[in-house]
């Protein structure tokens, strides 16, 4: 017999003495993402000759727009009825439903506040933002793992995962695969700013982000159980098409970004 993986962590770490508060893994992973992201980004903008406290406050503005987006996303696209129902819950924890696209689409208007406001320019802002979006994205799949959540659809494969809390069938590790190729974009993104930043014209790294990240979302949504009923019935599910949009995005961008540079090589003078 193959040796799968049995999974069967509990989601809550403990709970917060004299309270009913569970401090749960899956907090924990959101939270030591933003806080690693962070310290990536202090080293970013001090190489850059950047402001430190510039920072602080965009993390702020991206906490509070990944929430809010994540949240609202994930009714917007899976729950729609749920605006009508119960709109309160929607912003009332516990925060048991959030969208990843909803999330980058928070996060993409929290950015765009954040440079109208500290006079930024938003390709350059995204460009080094996107680098520690995926730190924090694997955190958040790591969370999923621990959590016996967003599991894959079932394989024989040695790798498989047994989530005990579900059942007993080996499964793709969907949430571990995701995971794996944020950390491997995370390096290779960070590679491309510190060695070829200045080659590049504002706008490409973000545009190669959303080609790599989007595209491997959409290949990975092949091996999950789809999150509601509905897509059952679907040739692509909901992850998949909302995945599309973002990878047509970044390819105009890769495109867009490659001519402004060639343009501005060719303005300037020898």
């Amino acid at each position: 017999m193959i040796p799968y993986i049995t999974w069967n962590i509990d989601p809550v770490i403990f709970t917060i003495p004299g309270t009913h508060w569970p401090l749960r893994w899956y907090g924990l992973m959101w939270v030591l993402g933003f806080v690693i992201s962070q310290q990536v980004m202090y080293y970013i903008f001090q190489r850059e000759n950047r402001p430190r406290k510039d920072v602080d406050t965009l993390t702020m503005y991206i906490l509070i727009s990944t929430v809010l987006g994540a949240r609202l996303g994930h009714f917007l696209f899976y729950e729609p009825s749920r605006f009508l129902t119960d709109p309160l819950d929607i912003l009332m924890p516990p925060y048991s439903g959030l969208a990843s696209h909803g999330a980058a689409i928070g996060i993409l208007i929290g950015l765009w506040l954040f440079c109208r406001k500290l006079k930024y320019n938003y390709l350059w802002m995204v460009d080094r933002l996107v680098i520690v979006v995926c730190i924090t994205g694997a955190g958040i799949r790591l969370g999923n793992l621990i959590n016996s959540e967003m599991i894959g659809l079932p394989t024989d494969l040695p790798w498989a995962f047994i989530f005990t809390r579900i059942d007993n069938i080996p499964r793709h590790p969907a949430q571990l695969y995701e995971a794996l190729y944020c950390i491997a974009l995370f390096f290779v993104l960070f590679y491309l700013w510190k060695t070829r930043a200045a080659r590049l014209g504002n706008g490409f790294i973000f545009g190669l982000f959303l080609i790599v990240l989007w595209t491997l979302r959409f290949i990975d949504e092949f091996f999950k159980v789809n999150q509601v009923a509905f897509e059952d019935h679907q040739l692509l599910n909901m992850g998949q098409v909302l995945s599309i949009p973002f990878i047509l995005v970044g390819i105009f961008l890769l495109f867009w970004s490659s001519k402004q540079m060639k343009q501005s090589k060719a303005a300037t003078p020898y």
